[in-house]
């Protein structure tokens, strides 16, 4: 089943944490705030008429193998990873985002910089595996034109993912990151659909 657990359940934390040099469970925190959001930007971006890009991007980072056998981190190509976040977050890159985040106060940005570039290669795999058992592309370019409805493949998947962004997700008012990433992303305007659901997922609205 295709859901936030099972998505944290392809990351291999402590190793992410070991190359880091950094706290086990600040990482394992950081990680369960940041991929809701990931899958959050994602779902915007193809009700908005990116889902063809995002399952041809997610199909090929599936195909790549990285999750076959569990991720290895020092197979994550962090450079791919920073242009993936760069197009989730609307031109914000890497240390764009955890800069944005720090200057709130309360998160650690040199973590934040260094784990969204590996997540996001991560996240698109999982997708595309996701999206492959759910009966794949052969009408890829459909996709993009069945965005805006609530039947098409991809939306209902990345739909499904975030149905578990409970508390123990990383989701609602537990989560440090929820209104500062909508605030951040959605510079407080309601004409911003990314910062409008990051909002509503994060921030604990319903």
């Amino acid at each position: 089943m295709a859901d936030l657990d099972d998505l944290f359940a392809q990351i291999p934390v402590a190793d992410i944490a070991n190359k880091l040099g950094a706290d086990e469970g600040e990482v394992n925190n950081t990680i369960r705030a940041l991929v809701p959001a990931m899958v959050g930007g994602l779902q915007v971006n193809a009700a908005e008429g990116d889902a063809d890009r995002i399952v041809s991007a997610a199909e090929q980072h599936a195909a790549s193998g990285l999750l076959d056998n569990g991720v290895t981190v020092d197979d994550v190509d962090a450079a791919d990873g920073d242009k993936i976040v760069a197009k989730i977050f609307g031109g914000n890159d890497s240390t764009a985002v955890a800069s944005a985040l720090s200057s709130q106060g309360g998160t650690n940005s040199g973590l934040i910089q260094q784990l969204l570039p590996l997540l996001a290669p991560i996240v698109l795999a999982y997708i595309g595996k996701q999206f492959a058992n759910r009966g794949g592309s052969q009408d890829s370019g459909q996709q993009s034109n069945q965005a805006q409805g609530s039947g098409n493949i991809l939306g209902d998947l990345l739909g499904g993912i975030l149905g578990g962004a409970g508390a123990g997700a990383g989701g609602g008012s537990n989560n440090p990151l929820g209104s500062i990433l909508g605030s951040v992303l959605g510079g407080g305007g309601s004409n911003n659909a990314i910062g409008e659901i990051l909002g509503g997922l994060l921030g604990g609205k319903k």
